[in-house]
């Protein structure tokens, strides 16, 4: 039987399955998952478990509407405007947000 902790996460929690890289995608302001207001600038973390990445990624989302804007001028395929597999993921849920990935190499 499943917990009831696991049916309805107190944070936003994603599986991620990108090429060649399993991982969790996650947030810890449980605001993410009922107060739309949070989702303008907030921290995502990456983390797959794999050796080489020993801390999580730490990204910064941010969804506010001149990144929208910009994206619809430079459409994600451009030449230059190639985008990490995790960009692209986090994309399905908050379209044309800006990712910044603090300082962490971003992975392909």
């Amino acid at each position: 039987q499943v917990s009831p902790g696991l049916r309805t996460p107190r944070v936003p929690v994603w599986l991620c399955s990108l090429p060649g890289r399993l991982g969790v995608l996650f947030g810890t302001d449980s605001r993410l998952l009922s107060d739309w207001k949070s989702e303008r600038i907030f921290h995502l973390y990456f983390h797959s478990g794999q050796q080489e990445q020993t801390p999580a990624a730490r990204l910064t989302v941010d969804t506010r509407s001149h990144h929208r804007e910009e994206a619809q001028r430079e459409g994600p395929c451009s030449p230059g405007k190639r985008r990490p597999a995790l960009e692209m993921a986090i994309r399905t849920k908050w379209a044309g947000a800006a990712v910044s990935w603090n300082g962490t190499e971003p992975f392909f």
